[in-house]
């Protein structure tokens, strides 16, 4: 039942936004009584945040592809990749509700967290300086990839994918991070 309720959370994020998400339609979309939902979550924002860290359960695909470069490179691509109409949608909760705030920023944590492997691989390769901040670095290959997502809206595509983790590489190299 609750994997069917946050499938159903997501679908109606996709669909309707967070402004036209209701626990009413992700029951009916669930398949389960509104006041099963209302017991177990209470609000769309608990929807939306329970929905969130089960997501981040589940295991991101961690690129080895024998360089920092290469495993960067892979990272942003996955970036790519994961636009959606329910990425986006989750994006715009965090800007309109505490809670999915919250549950967004625990979600990027651990995907970082679990990324930084990458990081910690290359420096002991001596790819990286000793020092690198695996997680700042991780943040710098995917923040140009968000900000044209969400702030201004371009484009992206494996050509600025790839230029975002040599950037970020780059920076790392010399010392920045």
């Amino acid at each position: 039942m609750r994997a069917a309720v946050l499938e159903a959370t997501y679908a109606e994020l996709a669909e309707r936004g967070y402004l036209g998400l209701t626990v009413e339609n992700v029951a009916q979309r669930a398949g389960v009584h509104k006041t099963t939902v209302y017991r177990r979550w209470a609000t769309t924002d608990g929807l939306i945040a329970d929905a969130l860290a089960s997501t981040a359960a589940d295991a991101w695909p961690i690129p080895d592809t024998g360089t920092l470069e290469g495993d960067l490179i892979e990272l942003a691509r996955e970036v790519v990749r994961g636009r959606s109409p329910v990425f986006e949608a989750v994006i715009a909760a965090g800007f309109q509700s505490t809670p999915a705030r919250d549950a967004l920023r625990e979600f990027y944590a651990r995907r970082h967290e679990e990324a930084a492997t990458v990081v910690v691989r290359g420096i002991e390769r001596g790819e990286a300086p000793e020092g690198t901040s695996p997680v700042e670095l991780v943040r710098l290959t995917c923040a140009p990839l968000y900000y044209r997502m969400f702030v201004t809206r371009e484009p992206v595509d494996d050509e600025v994918a790839v230029r975002s983790a040599r950037a970020a590489l780059a920076a790392a190299r010399a010392g920045v991070l």
